[in-house]
């Protein structure tokens, strides 16, 4: 009998390291469970946020190199049509210098954006040149090219 009432008292004075022991594994487990949800919240939002940063600035650096080729084109043309495009891309251009490379967070981003594309339509219609590329994308091109 007293080998059973020493079990018996075993098992009451180490429940509290049992229930300790439990707590910590389950409050472990839903920790690392809770821990992996809340970082990929964070990481796809802050993986957004990156993106639209580098499309913004994949998109004006093509809109710049756009720019800088017709201006090289055009800059010694000396009709009246010729020193209107030329007049709208150092125009396109101007924007682009002023565009807030270096701050993303920069609160009129969206705004400006707008211009610089307003104003490549702009171009683009003075130019005869479509502001859709995906068919000479598609197409390959001359040479294959793709994106």
């Amino acid at each position: 009998m007293s080998r059973e009432s020493d079990d018996l008292f075993d098992c009451i004075v180490m429940a509290d390291d049992r229930f300790h022991v439990e707590g910590y594994r389950e409050g472990f487990n839903e920790g690392t469970r809770q821990g992996m949800i809340d970082g990929r919240k964070h990481g796809a939002s802050h993986g957004a946020k990156l993106s639209m940063e580098v499309r913004f600035l994949a998109m004006v650096s093509f809109y710049y190199g756009f720019g800088i080729t017709w201006k090289c084109l055009l800059q010694n043309n000396v009709d009246a049509k010729a020193r209107k495009r030329l007049k709208a891309l150092e125009s396109l251009l101007g924007l682009i210098q002023k565009f807030p490379h270096k701050d993303p967070q920069f609160e009129n981003l969206q705004e400006d954006m707008e211009k610089v594309r307003a104003k490549f339509r702009q171009v683009c219609s003075l130019l005869n040149v479509p502001t859709d590329f995906s068919d000479y994308v598609k197409s390959g091109g001359s040479g294959g090219m793709s994106f």
